[in-house]
């Protein structure tokens, strides 16, 4: 793959810009700020990979060699003002979103997004916890963006709904991959959770925060947000993510707290499935 496709880890990138898809389906309408806000999660998204790339050079010499900046496909230069151009370029999907609907909020929240984005790849990252909340968070803005972007009061609510239940779901599997990551971290210095206070007590919080949003999925249904094939599909998700759970607290080896990652992973990707069925 090229380096300067594979460092947007493009997977990951459209992931989050079909979350702006998915808020579109619920309130079954398309328009070109929906088209905009898609490209501009894309782009974002983007941007807050390549630079966490970037600033993670030395760690991920340890952790993820074959990563293009520390395999030495893309230099560090290039690497840092491809991630600008990434920034740009979300920037201005999110001026015109807001030029064409005469609502500013979208253009005010990629601005947002782009100072977390940055500053978590900077420095929250290794700061114990806030660095997985500001994660979490990032792929909650997704879906609240989203809503804002259609501009629809009714959907409003149901993309923070959504939001939240993503922002739970991924500061979970972050600190997940923090256990996965710490053999790095130590080497880098970083103070993550699991190296402050030990895998034990970090996996206890993920698990704890996993529950959490499987307690959430059903009021999605209860509350008329999604039909019946919704509550069918989720509980293939919520399944896999209870399973996800048990694994974690169970054992925090790092092969373990990869797998947990990945079964997150697949869990919301099945989740974000159960939303555009839920939605008919």
């Amino acid at each position: 793959m090229n380096p300067y496709i594979e460092i947007l880890r493009p997977g990951n990138a459209i992931m989050g810009a079909i979350v702006v898809v998915l808020v579109a389906i619920i309130d079954k309408t398309f328009s070109l700020p929906i088209l905009l806000a898609t490209l501009a999660v894309f782009f974002e998204t983007s941007a807050g990979n390549v630079i966490n790339d970037y600033f993670d050079y030395q760690i991920d010499l340890i952790n993820k060699p074959e990563r293009p900046i520390p395999s030495g496909r893309i230099s560090l230069t290039n690497g840092r003002n491809y991630g600008y151009l990434m920034f740009l370029l979300g920037t201005i999907c999110g001026f015109l979103i807001s030029f064409l609907t005469g609502n500013w909020i979208p253009f005010i929240i990629v601005l947002i997004a782009d100072v977390i984005l940055y500053l978590y790849a900077y420095k929250l990252k290794s700061t114990p916890l806030i660095g997985n909340l500001a994660v979490g968070f990032m792929t909650g803005f997704g879906f609240v963006f989203a809503g804002f972007s259609i501009n629809n009061p009714d959907i409003i609510f149901t993309s923070i709904f959504l939001g939240f239940f993503a922002f739970v779901m991924t500061t979970a599997r972050e600190l997940v991959k923090d256990i996965e990551d710490m053999e790095g971290d130590k080497a880098e210095g970083a103070k993550t959770l699991p190296i402050l206070y030990g895998e034990k007590i970090t996996a206890i919080l993920a698990f704890i925060l996993i529950i959490i949003d499987c307690a959430l999925c059903p009021m999605l249904y209860y509350f008329n947000i999604f039909g019946l094939y919704y509550l069918i599909i989720i509980a293939v998700a919520v399944l896999l993510f209870i399973y996800s759970a048990i694994l974690i607290i169970k054992n925090q080896d790092r092969q373990t707290a990869a797998k947990v990652s990945k079964y997150l992973k697949m869990g919301m990707l099945i989740a974000f499935v159960s939303f555009i069925f839920g939605s008919f």
